[in-house]
């Protein structure tokens, strides 16, 4: 019988499927991704990066009109004519949100590389070296933990004064800290082992033993963390402008676009369409980040392979 049911899916259209050359590169293909990145919202979540990765730079050629342009009809509905509709000053919404992307995703990307190059390399000094350096470093970062991460952001944004470079500045202020004591933690792990100690038997210095022994150990998690902190970095980046302490009329940014929403209520399309790319950033990298966790862990790996096998 179990024969019988194979033979007839193997003369379906769905068995003349799998017999084809294109179907069978399409399986070698899938073979060679790691199981991690198989899963739909892996899959999900790459596509929505690569997508607004490509609006980030195509965004000139993409966007229907001049995102400063104020010579449109105003609080016009989305239709045909303009799909995202347009604002209280007659400015196209998609053009804006197109434009936005220009703005918010390089920013996010910028500080998330920002923090962990900070943290990272005082964390990897606080976990190597010790003593003073390890009780200073952690100090401060435990200062900066004590307060609420917006509240700080706030703060730091409002006494640097209202612009963009000032609010990645005061996101980097609250950001830091925690690649410090992710990175501090796995070099205690690493700096007593065995391929540690014997380099620095053989004469290496101590930055040498950092950069070819400990950082490659290290980097993994810090990636992951990084991924997952794009969407964070958006996110703070964007209620900043939205409190007025980030981006300045008539920048095109994400945040200060759903603040010009909140006083038109009845027009919803000004703020939804801003507020959904930023979910929509958010949930992408997110998904990368479980993804990329779940591929450079190899007991979820494993895991994640003999599932699929047992599935198939």
């Amino acid at each position: 019988m179990k024969r019988s049911l194979e033979g007839a899916e193997n003369r379906g259209p769905e068995g003349a499927a799998k017999r084809s050359p294109e179907g069978a590169v399409k399986r070698g293909l899938l073979r060679r991704l790691p199981p991690a990145w198989r899963r739909p919202l892996a899959v999900t979540g790459g596509l929505v990066a690569v997508f607004w990765l490509v609006i980030v730079v195509a965004a000139p050629l993409l966007a229907p009109h001049d995102p400063l342009a104020q010579n449109l009809p105003r609080l016009t509905a989305p239709g045909a004519g303009h799909w995202f509709g347009t604002d209280e000053l007659g400015r196209d919404v998609l053009s804006r949100v197109l434009y936005g992307a220009r703005v918010s995703i390089p920013l996010a990307l910028l500080l998330v590389a920002m923090s962990l190059l900070v943290g990272g390399v005082l964390g990897a000094c606080a976990g190597f070296f010790g003593r003073w350096v390890d009780e200073t470093v952690m100090r401060i970062a435990d200062l900066v933990f004590a307060f609420p991460t917006v509240i700080l952001a706030m703060v730091v944004a409002a006494a640097l004064g209202a612009s963009l470079q000032n609010a990645v500045l005061a996101v980097l202020v609250v950001s830091w800290p925690s690649y410090a004591r992710v990175t501090r933690g796995l070099v205690m792990g690493l700096r007593n082992r065995e391929f540690v100690l014997s380099g620095r038997l053989l004469g290496f210095s101590a930055w040498r033993s950092l950069r070819v022994d400990i950082l490659p150990n290290v980097l993994g998690p810090l990636l992951v963390l990084a991924t997952l902190d794009i969407g964070t970095a958006t996110l703070l980046l964007s209620g900043l402008s939205f409190l007025g302490l980030g981006a300045k009329p008539p920048t095109a940014e994400w945040g200060a676009m759903v603040a010009d929403g909140t006083q038109q209520f009845d027009k919803w399309w000004i703020g939804v369409f801003p507020g959904l790319a930023i979910l929509t950033v958010v949930l992408a990298f997110n998904f990368l980040g479980d993804t990329l966790r779940d591929a450079l862990d190899p007991g979820t790996a494993r895991t994640i392979g003999a599932e699929k096998e047992r599935v198939a």
